[in-house]
């Protein structure tokens, strides 16, 4: 059994979901960590706000010990293709760096691959930064492929 609590966020962890996201971006292990200036910025609070008013978003926190060790977020979309198959995007999906490499990983997008089926989801998708070919091997491990090319347009 899972020592694991999953639940929905709460706003006074913007920081901590922050500080996760940040530790595993693309910019390497010696990223200085987030001044408090941007952890306050209430553009952050905007954003939890309005995925916490959507039912088709949730922010989780994984919890180990009452500590937060882990963050992700489901977002639940329709769609036309596959006879009008619903599917679901993983998004920043991260692990305190200390709890990485103990099956923690796994058991967060499993967690979170069921409640996709659950919503009645036929399509789980995410994206992962090229250079962070760990969580590529990763992802694949654990039955996702590699099928399409991303793109993003930064406005």
């Amino acid at each position: 059994m899972s020592d694991l609590i999953y639940r929905d966020a709460r706003p006074e962890e913007i920081p901590t979901i922050l500080t996760l996201c940040h530790a595993g971006d693309a910019r390497g292990a010696d990223t200085p960590p987030l001044d408090p200036e941007t952890l306050a910025d209430p553009r952050h609070r905007a954003a939890f706000d309005e995925i916490a008013a959507d039912p088709n978003h949730r922010l989780i926190v994984v919890e180990r010990n009452n500590e937060v060790v882990g963050t992700l977020q489901i977002s639940f979309l329709p769609g036309l293709p596959r006879f009008g198959t619903r599917r679901a995007i993983l998004e920043n999906v991260h692990i305190r760096t200390d709890q990485r490499g103990n099956g923690l990983g796994s058991q967060m997008v499993q967690w979170a691959v069921e409640r996709c089926r659950e919503a009645g989801c036929g399509i789980v998708q995410l994206t992962s930064n090229k250079i962070r070919l760990d969580a590529h091997r990763f992802y694949r491990k654990l039955g996702f492929e590699q099928s399409h090319e991303g793109f993003k347009l930064l406005l």
